[in-house]
């Protein structure tokens, strides 16, 4: 060969090579940019058929849509949803911005049309949860959902939730001891008391851990984690930038946080299954339980099997189990701090639950399964709570195809449906005098005329929650108990709680506290 063709051999290969690398990265971000496109173009084609059927309330910024309106802080952000909610009676669209809205519905038939269907959670919130609570039921959608609620729909049998509500009494008589030692006129955070209450609860009837935690405080970092989770989710969600990246807020100094946070919780969960795993493949082949007095909820985690014989994974049930004791202990906590605030603010109706404790219960320091049915108004009390007071604030679904509502418009698959249960149930329209609270709205002659959908403290349809009637029960006896032994009055030395909606409702700082006061 001689010099002039290697040197045109070596011209050549140098100049290929990067022409070629230059092709690649072109084709990279060519399809880069139809992806963008297409994504757009979809956005545009369901904002669009959105706004030709749906009123938009004004004050929406160009770009940033009606999210301009959280600069006025987050208490008059959910003052004005309430307003438009009683304005716009069926819906409306609140904007994202110039490519994005969501359809804010608030009549009880278009919420009836939404949430018959099985349609998966919204990415935008629900998305948010996948790290922390992984494929479980609240945040997977599907088959794998279908299959996943079937299998842990036994556990929430009354068979199985029967024994439960020794446990429930058990736990609540612990804090109730605890604020005993606190002495007569003490002002406690309820928040943070019934938290730990509830999450021993938990413990108990879905792990059968009775770790004392009540006692030795030793969950309250558990429950920090919980609520830093839980204001670190809500915070990205209504940050523009970190909620459509990950790669920013992953390397962002909350991202960090939320990571170590969820690898807590992880670690919690884990060690707990890995336990119960060990402990059952210790047993003889004709027992499926290492504790005979009742089956928990584990249990019907790793027992589960589908048609085909196959269980659940080990990551399966770790997701089902932070779940669990997440949904579990932190939305009735909610539920229960709040029906203590409303009986506190309402000592007429709170005497009345008292005297139907003493009736029932007779002085006993526990409450029966035969007793939950008798206990007739607390339970009208705990429901007009909830209406006020709803544990989670927020709906959201995605539709998987399209939906026609009740007054034949058509909403377009892949629109996000937002149902706000606190604006329902606060609405005029549905209910009289909806700002009093009047627990006799659930006696069962009131209650018979009433739209199925204008009550939702446990949303409703296919995908309501799976554990309603637990939380019931266990709200139920929790006030039983404390009013059999305590008088609760609010603290007006500190200005009235806020509910703020965070994932689950909570109390605006400094909290919500109440004066305690034992009965003789």
């Amino acid at each position: 060969m001689s010099v002039g063709t290697s040197q045109q051999t070596t011209f050549f290969k140098s100049n290929i090579v990067p022409a070629a690398g230059l092709c690649l990265l072109a084709s990279v971000v060519v399809a880069l940019l139809l992806k963008v496109l297409t994504a757009v173009q979809r956005k545009l084609r369901v904002q669009w058929a959105l706004e030709k059927d749906f009123p938009v309330p004004p004050g929406a910024h160009w770009l940033l849509g009606h999210l301009i309106l959280l600069a006025k802080g987050e208490l008059e952000f959910d003052r004005i949803g309430q307003e438009w909610a009683i304005q716009y009676p069926q819906s409306y669209i609140f904007k994202h911005g110039p490519l994005d809205g969501t359809l804010s519905v608030n009549h009880p038939d278009y919420i009836k049309a939404v949430l018959q269907r099985p349609d998966k959670k919204d990415e935008r919130i629900y998305g948010l949860l996948r790290p922390w609570l992984g494929d479980g039921l609240l945040t997977t959608s599907g088959a794998k959902w279908f299959r996943n609620r079937r299998l842990l729909t036994p556990g929430f049998h009354f068979e199985v939730l029967r024994p439960y509500v020794k446990l429930f009494s058990d736990s609540t008589n612990v804090m109730l001891e605890n604020w005993k030692a606190l002495g007569s006129g003490s002002s406690v955070d309820v928040f943070q008391h019934v938290s730990l209450m509830t999450l021993d609860s938990m413990l108990k009837c879905a792990l059968s851990q009775d770790t004392g935690c009540q006692k030795r405080n030793t969950f309250n970092s558990y429950i920090s984690v919980v609520h830093e989770l839980s204001a670190l989710v809500m915070v990205r969600a209504r940050s523009l930038i970190s909620s459509m990246s990950d790669f920013v807020y992953n390397n962002s100094s909350a991202g960090k946080r939320y990571k170590k946070a969820c690898s807590d919780v992880h670690q919690f969960s884990e060690k707990i299954i890995k336990q119960r795993k060990q402990a059952l493949d210790g047993l003889p082949a004709n027992e499926t339980s290492p504790r005979q007095k009742y089956m928990d909820f584990l249990d019907i985690l790793l027992m589960a099997k589908d048609e085909d014989g196959n269980g659940l994974t080990d990551a399966e049930i770790r997701d089902e189990v932070d779940t669990f004791m997440f949904e579990g202990h932190d939305t009735t906590a909610s539920g229960l701090a709040w029906t203590l605030y409303c009986l506190a603010r309402h000592p007429g109706h709170q005497e009345k639950c008292r005297r139907e404790v003493q009736e029932v219960l007779q002085g006993r320091p526990d409450v029966t399964w035969k007793d939950l049915p008798s206990l007739k108004y607390i339970t009208m009390c705990i429901k007009e709570s909830l209406r006020i007071y709803p544990p989670v604030p927020k709906i959201l679904r995605e539709l998987e195809a399209p939906l026609t509502l009740p007054d034949g418009k058509t909403v377009q698959k892949g629109t996000t449906i937002f149902i706000c249960p606190q604006r329902l149930h606060l609405n005029p329209t549905h209910w009289e005098k909806p700002e009093e609270y009047d627990p006799l709205r659930f006696s069962p002659e009131n209650s018979k005329d009433r739209h199925p959908y204008a009550f939702l403290p446990f949303s409703a349809g296919p995908r309501n929650c799976i554990g309603q009637h637990f939380a019931m029960n266990e709200l139920k006896t929790s006030v039983a108990l404390i009013l059999q032994r305590f008088s609760l009055a609010p603290d007006d030395t500190l200005p009235d709680p806020v509910p703020v909606h965070k994932i689950v409702l909570r109390a605006d700082s400094p909290g919500l506290f109440l004066k305690i006061n034992p009965l003789s």
